[in-house]
């Protein structure tokens, strides 16, 4: 299990966020969930166990050692822009997805090449930028305790930042695997809109992926 740390879910309110909440705090991390409302958070919290508590977004960005950020692309500019002050030095795990919509099964990567470029564009060098859980259906993470048929790609230029998110994710009952450099979370925020696609045509309840292979021990 990774090191026990405070986690802040900054737009916890919503789906991913409370769900991945809900699963770190009954593996014994400290949660705090943030809001643009406080006490939709607070009321959030309640939910999650006496690992969690709600504030709104800049306060809980500001007392997280691990700043997880899921909010829709349309306010992933904004919400950056308002933890920025409070994020040095922190891992910042950008969730976002750019789906634009009504188009939102056909891919439109943002100018700077993927949503997880922009973050650390609007962070600043002094940010360490992670990408990851794009892929995994809210709703699967919601039953605690039970583990989840889907791989989740994690990227970052920071080797050592990515091995602790990827550690996270495999506490959660997920399995976390390198992709690579930050500009590779391209393709994974890309796959997002193959798989709502995928969903749609297959009537699919939620379609995740799996690497194939077996996989030796990553090093560091």
């Amino acid at each position: 299990m990774v090191e026990t740390s405070t986690i802040a879910i900054v737009g916890g309110t919503g789906k991913l966020g409370a769900a991945i909440g809900r699963r770190l705090a009954a593996i014994g991390h400290k949660v705090i969930i943030g809001s643009r409302s406080a006490d939709a958070a607070i009321a959030m919290a309640t939910t999650l166990g006496s690992e969690a508590r709600g504030a709104n977004n800049v306060e809980a960005a500001a007392l997280g050692d691990i700043v997880i950020v899921t909010v829709p692309f349309a306010g992933q500019a904004e919400t950056l822009a308002q933890i920025a002050p409070h994020v040095t030095g922190k891992i910042v795990v950008d969730t976002t997805v750019p789906l634009v919509p009504p188009k939102v099964m056909r891919v439109q990567l943002p100018s700077e090449g993927s949503a997880a470029v922009r973050a650390q564009g609007l962070l600043g060098q002094g940010v360490t930028v992670v990408s990851a859980f794009h892929n995994v259906a809210a709703h699967k993470l919601t039953h605690v305790g039970e583990d989840v048929d889907c791989d989740v790609l994690v990227f970052g230029d920071d080797k050592g930042a990515r091995s602790r998110v990827i550690a996270l994710a495999d506490d959660m009952g997920l399995r976390g695997i390198h992709g690579g450099a930050l500009a590779n979370s391209a393709a994974a925020e890309a796959l997002t809109s193959v798989l709502i696609l995928i969903n749609k045509t297959y009537q699919v309840d939620g379609a995740g992926i799996r690497i194939t292979g077996q996989l030796a021990q990553a090093d560091g």
